[in-house]
């Protein structure tokens, strides 16, 4: 945008030609990674989104208790998912899914509640270069969490196992 305004601001001085030249030979700009809900646009889109982070919460609820929720902690909760998006070309960053839980137990003695916290942030296993209109179509359905991921035989439960 810089090159662009100093290009037209100097255009007395040089000629159309020399000025597209110029532009041709700036620095790219750098890289711009916005939220995922704030690259997608229609309202199918969103729709989509939003659809498959309620699933990806039910289906972490639905599996809990026979999975991760058996050990230390027993009430994990699924706090959020959320993916980083390149403006300009829809290619994810990253996503991470960020789990919170807790282990309450109370000293007969005293009264006190010792509380032992556990967070966690977990990557998806993505392939280099996914969209995320191909991530969305890859994890529409009832149960995303299973679902491979785009360019991979990985799922997002794949990467909970790593993880949790």
């Amino acid at each position: 945008m810089f090159a662009r305004a100093l290009c037209l601001s100097a255009a007395l001085v040089l000629s159309a030609g020399a000025c597209t030249s110029a532009l041709a030979r700036a620095a790219p700009l750098a890289a711009v990674y916005v939220d995922a809900i704030d690259y997608l646009r229609s309202d199918a889109e969103l729709e989509a989104w939003d659809t498959l982070r309620r699933n990806l919460k039910r289906n972490f609820d639905d599996i809990c208790g026979d999975t991760f929720c058996e050990g230390e902690y027993g009430n994990i909760e699924s706090l959020g998912f959320r993916c980083s998006v390149l403006r300009d070309r829809g290619r994810i960053g990253g996503c991470v899914w960020v789990f919170a839980a807790s282990n309450e137990e109370i000293d007969p003695a005293s009264g006190a509640i010792a509380v032992d916290k556990g967070f966690w942030s977990c990557q998806a296993p993505l392939a280099p270069g996914t969209g995320i209109h191909a991530l969305l179509r890859a994890l529409q359905g009832g149960a995303p969490m299973d679902a491979p991921l785009p360019g991979s035989t990985r799922s997002l439960y794949d990467g909970l196992i790593d993880c949790l």
